[in-house]
């Protein structure tokens, strides 16, 4: 059946020299490849320049429950990025939050509240000007809520934040997955930004770092055969 949805482009995989396969986490569906063919030819409705990582595009289908790469009949950029292909620290930051959407959203159920979140801070992040270096954290913060281990923040005035339960607790857990004073003081101040005010935490080098390492070993620690994120190491190039 043919049907129209939004989407936001997750990843691409050249499959011959005439077609691609793009990965796709759209509104209706939820994470879905597609299928694209004649994408170096200039008569092609789906241009090289719609697969850049967050790219927001409205698709035509055809799509068939149960099929495992599906077909697009046409495509357009629902809001033309500004910002994120021409700004290296923006870009750098798409390309971690693409690279975490491609390794975290396995499931291809829809969920609209979750893309509702993921397309507004895919524009947020393309015309922001203040407040990026804490703009990949906050993300991950606000992102676990859809993932369903959001951070316990009722009470955030422990010293220390239990990552296998998800809560702040004054004494030291038993275990070894937990944040330290300094990451779990950091991480409460994030919690309670939004995007709009992120730029008022002020953060150090180092404290940023081990918090981004902290935030990935929580979701190891949540989603299972979650390994990790290349793009850390480009990270600590960037905001060094």
């Amino acid at each position: 059946m043919q049907i129209k949805t939004r989407g936001i482009v997750i990843g691409s995989v050249k499959y011959s020299d005439s077609s691609v396969i793009v990965t796709v986490y759209t509104q209706e569906f939820g994470r879905i490849s597609y299928m694209v063919y004649g994408v170096a030819k200039k008569k092609s409705a789906f241009r090289s320049s719609f697969l850049q990582p967050l790219t927001l595009i409205d698709l035509d289908v055809w799509h068939v429950p149960g099929k495992e790469i599906q077909r697009i009949k046409d495509v357009r950029v629902t809001v033309p990025l500004t910002g994120i292909p021409f700004h290296p620290v923006k870009n750098s930051l798409a390309l971690f939050v693409a690279e975490l959407l491609q390794k975290v959203l396995q499931l291809s159920e829809p969920d609209e509240f979750l893309y509702g979140f993921l397309e507004n801070a895919v524009q947020i992040l393309d015309c922001a000007e203040r407040g990026l270096a804490n703009f990949h954290l906050v993300f991950m913060i606000r992102f676990a809520r859809y993932l369903g281990f959001e951070p316990d923040t009722k009470i955030m005035s422990g010293k220390y934040f239990d990552m296998l339960n998800g809560v702040f607790c004054d004494m030291r857990p038993a275990h070894v997955h937990f944040m330290a004073e300094a990451e779990a003081d950091a991480f409460s101040r994030l919690a309670r930004c939004n995007f709009d005010n992120m730029h008022e935490v002020i953060l150090n080098r180092e404290l940023r770092f081990r918090l981004i390492a902290d935030l990935e070993q929580y979701y190891r620690l949540h989603i299972p055969d979650f390994r990790g994120l290349n793009s850390l190491s480009v990270f600590h190039e960037l905001f060094d």
